[in-house]
């Protein structure tokens, strides 16, 4: 029962983050690419980014959003958050000498500390909710 509700919990909170981040970014496509060319990132790279978080950000939703998928959607929100960590990382240890903010929503207003912390908080409950159900399952984690 508290692993139910542990789940649950952090499926909502998984759904909301990267929902509420996707559909950010689709309603200022304009702006998000712009900051995104702002970014340490090749030009060729810039559209293709533009279009795939926010639609990849949309996919691990709709896994999350579907029992059957559930597992794949929290291991998409734990690879998502995870290159979002490292990324952030990478800011706050000083590696880029430009590094606007690209995130979408209040995001924005985040220092790149309390962003870390962040993504690193999202990337902790995915992989806990990842324990959680191969817990219940029996399968291989649950023996750790």
């Amino acid at each position: 029962m508290i692993r139910q509700t542990a789940l649950t919990i952090i499926t909502a909170l998984l759904i909301i983050l990267f929902s509420y981040t996707a559909v950010s970014k689709i309603i200022t496509l304009q702006v998000f690419n712009s900051q995104l060319a702002m970014q340490p990132f090749p030009a060729w790279s810039i559209w293709p980014l533009t279009l795939l978080i926010p639609v990849s950000e949309l996919a691990a939703t709709a896994l999350l959003l579907i029992k059957s998928t559930r597992l794949c959607g929290l291991y998409a929100s734990a690879t998502l958050m995870a290159g979002f960590t490292a990324y952030m990382g990478l800011v706050v240890a000083g590696f880029f000498s430009k590094t606007p903010c690209s995130c979408g929503g209040v995001l924005q207003q985040m220092g790149f500390e309390a962003h870390l912390l962040f993504n690193l908080f999202f990337l902790t409950i995915a992989l806990i909710g990842i324990y959680i159900i191969h817990q219940m399952k029996g399968g291989l984690l649950s023996k750790l």
